[in-house]
Formats: C-alpha cells, sequence, structure tokens
C-alpha cells in the first residue's frame, strides 16, 4: 500500500467536469485506489462515488493505491489533482 496526501486547488473542487475527468485518468492504473478527505472514502475509478463525496477546494486528500502499480498511480493521481484548473 502506497499513500500521499493533496490539497484540492481548483476553485470549484472536484465538480462534474474534473471528477470525470479524474475518473477517466484513473481508469487507467490497474490498482485499487481510494481517496479520503471528503466524505469518507471514495473510488476515483466511479463517478458517481466522486459526485457523491462534494470536494471542495482547500480540502486536504489522501490518495491510496494497492496492487501492482501503486506508487506509480498514487503520484499520477495526486499531480493530476494539483493540476486541476477550470
Amino acid at each position: 500500500m502506497y499513500a500521499k496526501e493533496v490539497v484540492v486547488t481548483n476553485a470549484s473542487g472536484l465538480h462534474a467536469r474534473p471528477a470525470a475527468d479524474l475518473v477517466k485518468f484513473c481508469a487507467s492504473f490497474s490498482c485499487k485506489l481510494t481517496i479520503t478527505g471528503g466524505r469518507g472514502p471514495v473510488d476515483p475509478k466511479s463517478i458517481f462515488s466522486m459526485m457523491s463525496a462534494a470536494i471542495k477546494p482547500g480540502t486536504t486528500l489522501t490518495v491510496t493505491g494497492e496492487g501492482e502499480d501503486e506508487e506509480t498511480a498514487v503520484e499520477a493521481v495526486c499531480a493530476f489533482i494539483a493540476a486541476l484548473e477550470e
């Protein structure tokens, strides 16, 4: 298991469009990914899970990966979240 924290800097948080982009991005990794820090643990490979999290700007998230490409996936997902813009 590998985990890393990232702060959501996007002024709108992870609303519909960035959440959908994140889900598509996460689908390319084979490991199990989990994001905590919003409303409990969510699956970033599921749009329904991401939308239910209602992640606001300034939220510190912990991205956790378990599996074959966990470290690569977590680092990439954290970079993706940190780089999100409107």
